[in-house]
């Protein structure tokens, strides 16, 4: 597996499978799955990365951070 990210067109890329492809669908807005020749997924393909990633994970982070502090202040 290799995951690459595009900062010019926030595309976060996620290679399962190296090969051809034989169909992209559209999984849901800004999520592309790529299907290899067998019917395998061969790649994820996330639009607007940063804030269908990026930030939801951001945000996971901070507030697990935040309620750690929290708990070694008490």
């Amino acid at each position: 597996m290799r995951v690459s990210y595009d900062p010019e067109a926030d595309i976060l890329y996620i290679v399962i499978r190296e090969g051809p492809v034989k169909d992209t669908v559209e999984a849901e807005d800004d999520v592309f799955i790529e299907i290899a020749e067998g019917g395998d997924v061969a790649g994820i393909e996330i639009w607007n990365a940063s804030k269908n990633v990026l930030e939801p994970i951001a945000k996971v982070l901070s507030a697990r951070i935040r309620k750690s502090l929290e708990a070694t202040a008490k």
